[in-house]
């Protein structure tokens, strides 16, 4: 009689779980379907805002200052509605870039839920913080107690397989929402590019010359972005508690427009790793003239270095000027 209870109630379960599971299958068709409709939306509302904007400006050419005024109001509307749009996306399945699609092939990495959003955002900005730090004392311990290639070339991995991670996690987060773009992706391919090269720079009279400089600043970029982290983390979490930010903003390793409210002190560490990256390119480049030098990762450091600086100066500078120029009255205060 017991077994047979036991057997009846396993039944009942399995029933149970099959009806659960059918209803899930369901509700997961019409979900698809429901996306599929916000997408091909979307793409439409789009297209009829291009074409809208693009005959704006056809009639801003012949129109007087009334009518041009007006439609500067359209197009401001115009960008808000984009801008809608794109937080609708963020809960869509979209289809992947080329380095995603390269990298992971054409899977689907959009995460439906604000839950899981905010979840993976925060393992990201973790896991930045945690190897930070490992690559600071890595740094240290090649600089001050191993003088080894074997840890040079550990070192470099490292930094190589940091970087393209961090590509790889930040090209998921924007799919999912995130509103980090321009130099601040690239610097991380760049970045990349550089920790590649130097792990390809073979052992060699160049190679030690240069060790020491590229170690201290490897010591010197990981300290800077524990302080950027630390501060720019509070100070998001400040700003998105006021409705300021976007829940998905990340930390970057430069200077932003919402910094500029309590993190300006962070400028001069800034600026000077941005020039310490020129001096490493002048010395790189210098090294490439010397008669023994044979390598081509020299002069390929060189450049890279190079076109590090500019991307970070000019934008840290052009981001600056603009909090200058729109806010002039109170930096004369400030002064």
């Amino acid at each position: 009689l017991l077994t047979g209870t036991v057997s009846l109630k396993n039944n009942m379960y399995l029933i149970y779980s099959q009806e659960t599971h059918k209803i899930y299958r369901q509700k997961l068709e019409e979900l698809t379907s429901l996306q599929a409709t916000c997408s091909n939306a979307i793409s439409k509302q789009r297209k009829c805002l291009k074409d809208l904007r693009h005959s704006l400006t056809k009639c801003a050419q012949t129109c007087d200052e009334k009518e041009l005024k007006l439609i500067t109001d359209i197009k401001t509307q115009i960008k808000d509605k984009e801008n809608v749009f794109f937080d609708m996306e963020a809960y869509l399945p979209k289809k992947n870039g080329l380095y995603l699609n390269l990298v992971l092939g054409n899977v689907n990495v959009t995460l439906l839920s604000n839950q899981a959003k905010f979840a993976y955002k925060d393992e990201y900005e973790k896991f930045k913080l945690c190897m930070t730090i490992i690559l600071m004392f890595g740094a240290i311990t090649c600089l001050f107690f191993l003088n080894c290639r074997v840890t040079d070339e550990i070192f470099n991995f490292l930094l190589v397989w940091y970087y393209c991670t961090l590509t790889i996690r930040e090209s998921i987060l924007i799919n999912n929402g995130s509103r980090i773009k321009g130099w601040w992706v690239s610097h991380h391919y760049v970045s990349t590019f550089l920790s590649g090269v130097m792990l390809t720079w073979p052992e060699g009279p160049m190679y030690q010359m240069f060790r020491s400089q590229f170690l201290a600043f490897s010591i010197y970029q990981s300290f800077v972005q524990f302080l950027q982290y630390y501060y720019q983390s509070g100070c998001l979490y400040r700003l998105r508690a006021l409705g300021e930010r976007n829940q998905l903003d990340l930390t970057v390793e430069g200077f932003q427009s919402w910094m500029w409210r309590g993190l300006t002190f962070l400028l001069p560490f800034l600026f000077f790793g941005h020039f310490w990256q020129l001096y490493n390119s002048v010395t790189l480049f210098r090294l490439a003239r010397h008669e023994d030098c044979k390598e081509w990762q020299v002069f390929m450091l060189a450049l890279t270095f190079l076109v590090l600086f500019l991307g970070n100066f000019l934008t840290t500078v052009k981001v600056v000027h603009q909090k200058v120029q729109k806010n002039p009255e109170k930096v004369q205060k400030t002064d």
